[in-house]
């Protein structure tokens, strides 16, 4: 791959990613303390998401993989996001905003794949070249955080009041505009199927790879990846809310120790499959969702402040052990016949139902746990994400039996 080529997929990356990053971390924050949101209400902005996951099959596999270039619908869908984005910073109540978000996630979660397509067409060794593309995609969140925290201030208990957060949407709409110009320079990413022939449906949706549940190994890994959502979610929805009501100063940067560790555990994360194998590698993620929540539930900004940052400085363990290691493992028990659509439908059921499932739990829970002059009773609400991954962690660990996976790198 030539050295242009490679900047501009890390620069695709890194934008892409400090697009999400720079509005969806304090999102929850924004809406409760400037739209006046319910909690119920913020779990409906977050499930977003989940909707543009379940949606983003159709847009690849039906548009991007049959009709037109990766990197042009990746344009498109970048310049069409940030104009709803700066209808998002234009919004002043939560059902207008609502409408724009959904429609927003629903053009932003397919670029997800769409950016992996782009690069992927350019490599000769994927399983060399795209980790060190794919980390500044970390990095642009990274920078998005700590630009909130450090260099605007937005994010500081006074600022937040004044609605300064509302700027995140501005900031991303520029970042998306410039990202949707850019990838018309990108390397030409042709559609892969013909523009003739029948649409496989089931095929887009993973759909052709349910007869791997007839492995009860595979079918015991699948349920956890949903259920692991709901602990999941929480972290997502609440996490900057929390923060931000107990009074840590610059959350949002503070919260990138999160993306940062993530870069480092990425790199024990080969090791550590090979020494001890997918059972205790997925165990050890699952325990350490556990201790997060504990770490959540019972620290405060004060004595124990060390608990709270060590708990966001889990996320790498949290989210690489555990979904990494799961695309490793859904790979190599597909086979090449349903590689694709397998790793399709592990990411519908997590990021899509699982998510879903997630985010309307955590909205209930925090509103359940909402005090009168509203503030909330977060050692509680913390219990109940621990509880709901300790339960998980249980499980598989009983029904599902060790097996050897081989990590390729």
């Amino acid at each position: 791959m030539k050295n242009k080529v490679r900047a501009q997929l890390c620069f695709m990356m890194f934008l892409e990613f400090f697009i999400w990053g720079a509005w969806f971390v304090t999102l929850g924050t924004f809406l409760g303390n400037n739209l006046r949101a319910t909690d119920g209400e913020i779990a409906l902005a977050f499930s977003t998401q989940s909707w543009g996951a379940i949606i983003a099959p159709f847009v690849i596999g039906i548009i991007a993989d049959r009709y037109f270039n990766a990197e042009r619908i990746l344009g498109i869908l970048h310049v069409l996001g940030a104009v709803l984005m700066y209808f998002m910073y234009q919004s002043t109540a939560f059902d207008g905003f609502y409408i724009l978000v959904l429609a927003y996630m629903i053009l932003y979660m397919p670029t997800m794949a769409l950016v992996n397509s782009v690069s992927f067409n350019q490599m000769k060794n994927p399983a060399k070249e795209f980790s060190m593309v794919r980390v500044f995609g970390t990095l642009g969140w990274i920078i998005a955080g700590l630009s909130i925290s450090y260099i605007f201030h937005w994010d500081q208990g006074e600022n937040i009041g004044q609605g300064l957060l509302r700027n995140t949407f501005l900031m991303t709409a520029i970042a998306s505009l410039i990202l949707g110009v850019f990838s018309f320079t990108l390397p030409k990413t042709p559609p892969r199927a013909a523009s003739t022939g029948d649409v496989n449906i089931k095929e887009i949706l993973g759909l052709d790879s349910l007869s791997l549940f007839k492995d009860k190994n595979f079918f015991i890994f699948f349920i956890s990846s949903v259920l692991i959502c709901i602990p999941l979610a929480f972290y997502y929805q609440n996490a900057n809310p929390f923060l931000v009501e107990i009074g840590m100063n610059n959350s949002t940067g503070k919260m990138t120790l999160g993306q940062v560790s993530e870069i480092a555990f990425m790199l024990l994360l080969p090791y550590f499959f090979t020494k001890f194998g997918f059972k205790k590698t997925i165990l050890v993620a699952m325990a350490a969702w556990v201790v997060r929540y504990l770490l959540f539930a019972f620290g405060d900004v004060d004595e124990l402040g060390f608990m709270l940052i060590v708990g966001i400085a889990l996320h790498g363990i949290c989210y690489d052990f555990f979904f990494v290691s799961g695309q490793i493992y859904t790979d190599s028990k597909a086979g090449d016949k349903f590689k694709s659509s397998a790793q399709g439908l592990i990411t519908l059921a997590t990021y899509g139902v699982g998510m879903l499932m997630g985010f309307w739990v955590a909205g209930k829970i925090s509103t359940a746990y909402l005090i009168n002059d509203g503030e909330h009773l977060w050692q509680t609400i913390w219990l109940y994400p621990a509880g709901f991954a300790l339960t998980v962690f249980i499980l598989f660990a009983i029904f599902f039996k060790t097996e050897k996976i081989d990590y390729q790198s």
